[in-house]
């Protein structure tokens, strides 16, 4: 009988969509990019409501202004403490005073105890932009997470670099749009957005917290 090919002889690669991350960008494998750009948080309860209707209306007047689609993605995550009891436990190490170094080891313990009991949740705020080669409208399917099978002869004969000049353009746009509205954002470069990446295709494994603030 001849042999038929199943999922599990694929490699993992066969089922990611990404080709490569290059200055930043992700390229996919149809030859379009993908630039994301880390966005700072707003406490909308605590604003009066004037600040509520305002910020509504520039962010309602951000999405009006774009031709093209993106993405609002929110990461959430198990606030990852490790990197913050590092630092504590060098300072334990480095303090000559007894009664300084029972000090920092009983907050140690405090911190790791209340973490664990009140299971503390950190979220990141992604705005996905995209560009496949040509004019993108709200029609084209311009999701993160769902990507076009196969790439158009107009994206795989246009460069990396003229591509990459037209994303700019759009990320300026968005930056713009949104800084109207308070919200500051911040590109990922190639390591943020390879661990971005690490983490949403391998959900179950802890990995080091997001170093960029907004």
């Amino acid at each position: 009988m001849p042999h038929s090919t199943t999922n599990a002889s694929k490699s993992t690669q066969d089922f990611v969509p990404v080709r490569e991350v290059r200055d930043g960008i992700i390229v996919l494998k149809d030859g379009s990019l993908r630039a994301i750009l880390l966005a700072s948080s707003i406490n909308f309860a605590l604003k009066s409501e004037d600040e509520q209707t305002a910020f509504i209306v520039q962010f309602q007047n951000c999405l009006n202004a774009l031709d093209f689609t993106i993405q609002i993605f929110v990461q959430s995550r198990m606030l990852d403490i490790r990197p913050y009891v590092a630092t504590l436990e060098e300072a334990y190490k480095a303090q000559l005073n007894d009664l300084m170094r029972i000090q920092i080891r009983e907050y140690i313990e405090f911190i790791k105890n209340f973490t664990e009991a009140a299971s503390i949740m950190t979220k990141n705020f992604f705005v996905v932009i995209p560009y496949a080669g040509g004019a993108t409208t709200v029609a084209e399917a311009a999701s993160f997470f769902s990507f076009k099978k196969e790439s158009s002869t107009e994206a795989a004969n246009r460069s990396f670099e003229e591509q990459l000049s037209q994303l700019e353009q759009r990320i300026s746009v968005v930056q713009q749009g949104l800084i109207r509205t308070g919200v500051r954002t911040v590109r990922l470069g190639t390591e943020e957005t390879i661990e971005l990446l690490y983490k949403m295709f391998n959900p179950g494994e802890e990995g080091k917290p997001m170093p960029l603030e907004a």
